[in-house]
């Protein structure tokens, strides 16, 4: 089935059934491989996007429910222009092994954009489905925080 999508700003059309998890649309048909597949049931937060703005696990989605703009990893920025978000991810040397980072950092980009000024608790609570096998949490909050501080121009 030919299904349409716009995918970081372009417009991409894809022959694919309807109940292909978009993970594989993503990585297979399309060649975005910053996604990750990590558990295969929406668990671990590795294969986080943004569809519409909103976090979801690419990896449960259907391709065929998506009716909203997807933003990838490789959307959030490019090597030359790194989001704020990513250049706070450096500065606290958040990732280790980096396997889950392109989720969590899908995540904390859709955080930071309902709340532009999160607790620790509000980033505890919204990050808390994507899992970091290194436990780099502290870092993660930390560079949520900054990166927020500075989106904000405080």
């Amino acid at each position: 089935m030919t299904i349409d999508l716009q995918i970081n700003g372009v417009r991409k059309t894809v022959d694919v059934p309807r109940e292909m998890p978009l993970l594989w649309v993503l990585r297979d048909t399309l060649g975005l491989t910053g996604t990750k597949f990590g558990c295969g049931i929406g668990a671990c937060g590795a294969c986080t996007v943004q569809i519409g703005g909103k976090a979801v696990r690419s990896c449960s989605t259907a391709v065929g429910e998506v009716t909203a703009p997807i933003t990838t990893i490789e959307g959030l920025g490019t090597p030359d222009n790194l989001a704020i978000l990513q250049q706070a991810w450096i500065a606290h040397q958040v990732a280790q092994c980096g396997y889950c980072q392109s989720g969590q950092l899908m995540q904390a980009a859709s955080l930071l954009a309902s709340n532009p000024a999160p607790s620790d608790a509000e980033i505890d609570a919204a990050m808390q489905g994507n899992l970091c096998r290194c436990g780099t949490y502290p870092r993660i909050r930390a560079a949520i925080k900054d990166a927020a501080k500075t989106m904000r121009g405080a």
